[in-house]
């Protein structure tokens, strides 16, 4: 509160940091004032209730270590030292999309800061309008504070299947995932890369950093359960190798934290398919060997289950539930003339795929720059409206701007 009043009161740009993990910049400004939430980390779990209240400068590591205390989970990303803040407020997706939904549709409140300075508890029985608003419109309502969860029984260990396949066999092999992707259980976490193999002891050493594409499967019963469901994976196109065994949920968490390191350089740009066409892997195929950097890389998000069973209009996520997979093209370089090169990849990347795409949505998190016309597109224009109204009551002259904005309706 006292942050806010004292930047309006000097005419300062006020921008907001949680975890830091944006690839936009958006919690950096120049000449202004940065409200750090990275303090603010307590995390209290109620294991009977099974909810979480989490400070707004979490991290997920923080949050699925204090809940996994007890068995808990709630979905959360890919990479651990994610900010909860950011990712909740623009939808969430992560290993357990297709098991319980999005980190938005286990929302329970928001205790938020507006930009006049008042501190309002946002749930769906105080200030419903603004709590619709923070389940998928972002950061620009005010600065989140406190969030709480509803939280699912999950691991401690869960079964992780990873099989990777060389960029000369891409169309057979996403045509494979395909396949079994249609015939894998709903609530089984489910994604696609396309990435350089890592140099890990399970990778043998001659495809160590070698382009190529990955199926990983999560399963969240019995092993043996696990084992029968990805058994067809290895028949019809066998995997150049293969990584199937038990795994803590943290760990899980962990899998890709080396993918983005602190202070990599990245740009991203990401857009919806209903399907995984021959078209559209086509393009996949011919693209990912196309990096520059072995950090770069493409992952895709495989949804449907839970996430598919929340209405369209329940929250203000800016995305289909229809759609089946989010595809997240992604420039993690170490200079900036890499970056360069990659960035131009992404675009390119981005506008041969996007034929492939019904319209142009695409999710807010995984938007490196601001482009008004797509931010329109990800809500669609009845949800984009809806937000501008509920904009211009709790920040009129846009104070949180420095985000996906949304302008306030005039």
């Amino acid at each position: 509160m006292a942050a806010i009043h004292f930047g309006r009161s000097q005419e300062l740009e006020i921008s907001v940091r949680g975890g830091g993990h944006n690839f936009g910049g958006y919690a950096v400004c120049d000449d202004g004032l940065m409200i750090d939430l990275s303090a603010m980390r307590e995390v209290r779990i109620d294991p009977v209730a099974r909810t979480a209240v989490c400070g707004g400068g979490a991290t997920w590591a923080d949050l699925d270590s204090a809940a996994q205390a007890h068995g808990l989970a709630v979905t959360g990303g890919f990479i651990s030292h994610t900010g909860i803040g950011g990712l909740t407020l623009g939808g969430g997706i992560g290993w357990l999309s297709r098991k319980i939904g999005l980190s938005v549709d286990n929302l329970l409140a928001a205790e938020v800061v507006t930009a006049d300075g008042r501190v309002v508890r946002a749930s769906t029985d105080q200030n419903a309008d603004l709590f619709w608003a923070l389940r998928g419109g972002g950061g620009n309502f005010g600065v989140v504070t406190t969030f709480e969860y509803r939280l699912h029984a999950v691991g401690p260990l869960v079964h992780l299947g990873l099989f990777f396949w060389g960029a000369d066999q891409g169309r057979e092999a996403l045509r494979h995932m395909r396949e079994f992707i249609g015939t894998a259980p709903d609530d089984m976490g489910l994604f696609i890369a396309g990435m350089s193999a890592p140099p890990a002891p399970f990778v043998p050493e001659q495809h160590r950093f070698a382009p190529g594409f990955a199926l990983l499967a999560v399963g969240f019963g019995s092993a043996e359960d696990h084992a029968r469901v990805v058994a067809p994976l290895r028949a019809t196109v066998p995997p150049l190798f293969e990584l199937v065994t038990p795994i803590p949920y943290t760990q899980l968490q962990q899998m890709f934290d080396e993918s983005a390191p602190w202070g990599i350089l990245g740009y991203e740009k990401a857009l919806h398919l209903e399907e995984l066409s021959d078209g559209a892997i086509d393009v996949i195929a011919e693209q990912v060997p196309r990096k520059g950097s072995p950090l770069s890389f493409v992952p895709i998000f495989v949804l449907g289950g839970a996430y598919a069973r929340v209405g369209e209009q329940e929250t203000a996520f800016g995305g289909s539930r229809a759609a089946r997979y989010v595809v997240n093209i992604a420039a993690v370089c170490p200079t900036p003339d890499l970056l360069a090169a990659d960035r131009a990849w992404v675009r390119g990347f981005w506008d041969a795929l996007r034929p492939q795409a019904r319209g142009t949505g695409s999710y807010v998190n995984f938007m490196a720059e601001y482009e008004e016309d797509r931010v329109r597109a990800a809500y669609g224009e009845a949800k984009y409206g809806r937000l501008a109204h509920i904009k211009a009551q709790y920040d009129p002259f846009n104070v949180f701007h420095r985000n996906v904005n949304i302008k306030p309706e005039r």
